[in-house]
């Protein structure tokens, strides 16, 4: 039976890790394979990750996946689902899916530092309005089209290293309106100021 080590790591892999040396560091750890507290946290504020699939020979196809904060949803233990939402009608995620359903979702979180690895198998749902309702926010004005549920077999948070930290306007906004505030005071004593010089 194979577990989440087979999931992360096949025996090319494997191999290389023990020819460069990094084989023992991993062959005994456990790797994460339910969503946790810490894991929803994360998802609650991210706002884009990457998804990727492959074709049944094997052709990799990696596509940005961007929405309102906690639009991947945990929707179980070992279940996250998220809308599709109408794009550029390519459909090869689609396409992928119907006849290869291993897929792979990355996660950084620029202003963190931040990465998140889930391996799985994904499904597209059509016509499922119940679970629709669960995953869009009325409030964002991109048009769902059908769902994607993506069953968890092993994930894993790792090093910062390397990504350069960058925000999002609205993880700017706070700091952003208290300099702005700053700014008005600032101005208002200027020409209180200079109207007492006159």
């Amino acid at each position: 039976m194979s577990g989440p080590q087979d999931v992360l790591f096949s025996p090319a892999v494997k191999a290389e890790q023990a020819r460069l040396g990094s084989r023992t560091q991993f062959k005994d750890r456990e790797w994460a394979t339910e969503i946790t507290d810490n894991l929803r946290q994360f998802l609650d504020a991210i706002d884009t990750f990457f998804f990727a699939t492959a074709s049944a020979d094997g052709r990799p196809y990696v596509q940005h996946r961007g929405g309102p904060p906690g639009f991947l949803k945990p929707i179980g233990t070992h279940t996250l689902a998220f809308a599709d939402f109408a794009g550029n009608r390519q459909y090869i995620t689609l396409g992928h899916l119907k006849e290869n359903d291993r897929a792979h979702i990355f996660i950084p979180h620029f202003a963190t530092q931040q990465r998140v690895k889930l391996w799985g198998r994904a499904r597209v749902v059509e016509g499922d309005l119940e679970l629709m309702e669960r995953l869009v926010d009325p409030t964002y004005k991109a048009k769902p089209q059908r769902a994607i549920v993506f069953t968890l077999e092993a994930w894993d948070a790792n090093c910062r290293q390397h990504i350069v930290a960058r925000y999002s306007e609205a993880e700017m906004a706070p700091a952003m309106n208290k300099l702005i505030a700053r700014i008005k005071e600032l101005e208002e004593e200027v020409a209180r100021l200079k109207g007492g010089a006159a």
